[in-house]
């Protein structure tokens, strides 16, 4: 297959079809560097060389009734994690401070649970209005699942995009948690996006999908319109019920990532969790086709020094995007 006139095919407004998406995924490994090249094409077309930059917040730690199998912050898990309860409003800001002073455009306010109490849902408010006022920066809210009224008051308080991530397929599903299902994770994202906040959504590869779970994944992300897809890749912690599982090299994870890109062709794709001891040595190569990155640390576990980052950006030849969404940080300052 010609990864390139499929590229253009997609410009074009084709969508891959199963056949195609199979071929895609089965292919050669000695093909991935030609399917990347192809992504290039597509990711330059709707974002040339720009690379936004995201950096988030653990603001409560553990203490999660659900039971999804990857995370070292559910109820099964025996993973020896710091545990805390919400952060006050004052400790969310200056997160906000840090990541802006890294240059990061996005602030993700995570939290863990089912979805946020009402003590919660306040202070994420408090917070989020208070750094609207004082910084230049777009803010994402990482919750759990969310009634409707939950929504519209975090779209009135000033947020701006909810990540809530459909993980896996739906037939899947049941194989990574049983305390909810996948159509309560597909209900919040229709909920966020009612209210009119930017719906983000994503998935985890390396926990035991199929080829043909992996197609049904970007299918629903398809069907979702999510304007932000965060591709996470399994990071086996001690202490969760998938501990043992270490299926992933840094060839399949650039394919995935330029299969997200053929697959969702204008939405921000961001390399995200386990990028770090998943893709390693080859992390630079996956800016070919994700426009987006996380800086510094993740929920419970580390990720790459910012500095880092911001040098790899920059020595692979791409940028860190200019945040024209905020206004300047002259304008707040003056």
């Amino acid at each position: 297959m010609n990864w390139l006139t499929l590229a253009e095919d997609a410009l074009n407004g084709h969508t891959l079809t199963d056949q195609e998406a199979y071929a895609f995924l089965t292919a050669s490994t000695t093909e991935t560097m030609s399917q990347l090249d192809a992504a290039y094409k597509i990711r330059h077309h709707y974002y040339e060389n720009d690379v936004k930059l995201n950096m988030l917040i653990n603001t409560k730690s553990g203490l999660c009734p659900e039971n999804c199998r990857y995370c070292s912050q559910s109820s099964e898990s025996k993973a020896p994690i710091t545990k805390y309860k919400m952060m006050s409003k004052e400790e969310i800001v200056e997160g906000a401070k840090k990541a802006a002073s890294l240059g990061a455009g996005t602030y993700c306010i995570v939290a863990s649970g089912r979805g946020p109490s009402r003590h919660e849902l306040d202070t994420v408010k408090e917070a989020v209005k208070e750094i609207k006022e004082t910084l230049p920066l777009k803010l994402c809210a990482c919750l759990g699942l969310l009634a409707d009224e939950q929504a519209e008051s975090l779209k009135e308080a000033g947020v701006d995009r909810y990540n809530h991530n459909l993980n896996t397929s739906k037939d899947f599903h049941e194989d990574i948690v049983t305390t909810h299902s996948f159509n309560d994770r597909v209900d919040t994202v229709e909920k966020v996006k009612s209210a009119g906040i930017s719906p983000c959504s994503g998935v985890i590869i390396g926990m035991g999908e199929s080829l043909e779970d992996i197609i049904s994944m970007f299918r629903s992300l398809q069907s979702l319109d999510a304007d932000s897809v965060p591709i996470n890749f399994l990071h086996s912690i001690k202490g969760t019920l998938f501990e043992e599982k270490d299926s992933l090299n840094p060839m399949w994870c650039l394919r995935i990532i330029a299969f997200a890109r053929f697959m969702l062709p204008s939405k921000e794709i961001r390399i995200a969790g386990g990028r770090e001891v998943n893709l390693r040595s080859a992390q630079p190569l996956a800016l070919f086709a994700a426009n987006s990155i996380f800086l510094g640390d993740y929920l419970t576990t580390s990720g790459q020094e910012a500095e880092k980052d911001i040098a790899m950006i920059q020595d692979m030849g791409f940028k860190v995007e200019e945040n024209a969404f905020n206004r300047s940080a002259e304008h707040f300052h003056a």
